[in-house]
């Protein structure tokens, strides 16, 4: 029986280290807990898992912001989108190119609660594709009151920032 042990133990630490990054982020509105949000680096960029609650039914805006501050209730210290290009150009419909913050609009079903999977291929945990996320002053996982209409520039009219979750 030892020796089966022994001869699975290198196995399972070659299965532990070939695991992508992956971070667990902690949504908070004004008033509590919003739910998480997992990042996970893929092979070709970012998968994102978002459960949040407290929304106002229907479609709402998610970015992902350049600074890991929550601190303050409008979460405007998390910064604009995380970006490459400067001036910034805004919009996954723009012809111009979109940030690398810019992800797809989320659904709120009428209890309030959404839960969707994003994939960006211009962000990472790491940096090895795109914006690195996990760089000296973090970024944030940023829900909006509206949706993101894709073109409008800055944020896609957006609106107000009603969920922020630090990356780390």
């Amino acid at each position: 029986m030892m020796r089966a042990f022994l001869a699975l133990a290198p196995l399972a630490l070659i299965t532990a280290s070939a695991q992508a990054a992956s971070s667990t982020v902690m949504l908070k509105s004004a008033s509590g807990p919003a739910g998480t949000a997992v990042l996970t680096d893929a092979p070709k960029g970012l998968l994102i898992h978002i459960e949040a609650s407290g929304l106002t039914p229907g479609w709402h805006a998610i970015h992902i912001h350049e600074k890991g501050d929550c601190s303050d209730a409008a979460f405007k210290m998390a910064g604009a989108h995380v970006h490459a290009m400067t001036p910034a150009v805004h919009g996954l419909l723009n012809p111009a190119a979109n940030d690398q913050g810019d992800l797809p609009n989320i659904y709120a079903a009428a209890d309030g609660s959404a839960k969707a999977d994003l994939f960006t291929a211009t962000a990472s945990l790491s940096g090895a594709i795109g914006a690195k996320l996990l760089d000296a002053d973090g970024s944030a996982i940023v829900i909006h009151a509206k949706p993101d209409d894709y073109t409008t520039q800055p944020i896609g009219g957006a609106g107000d920032r009603v969920v922020c979750g630090i990356v780390k």
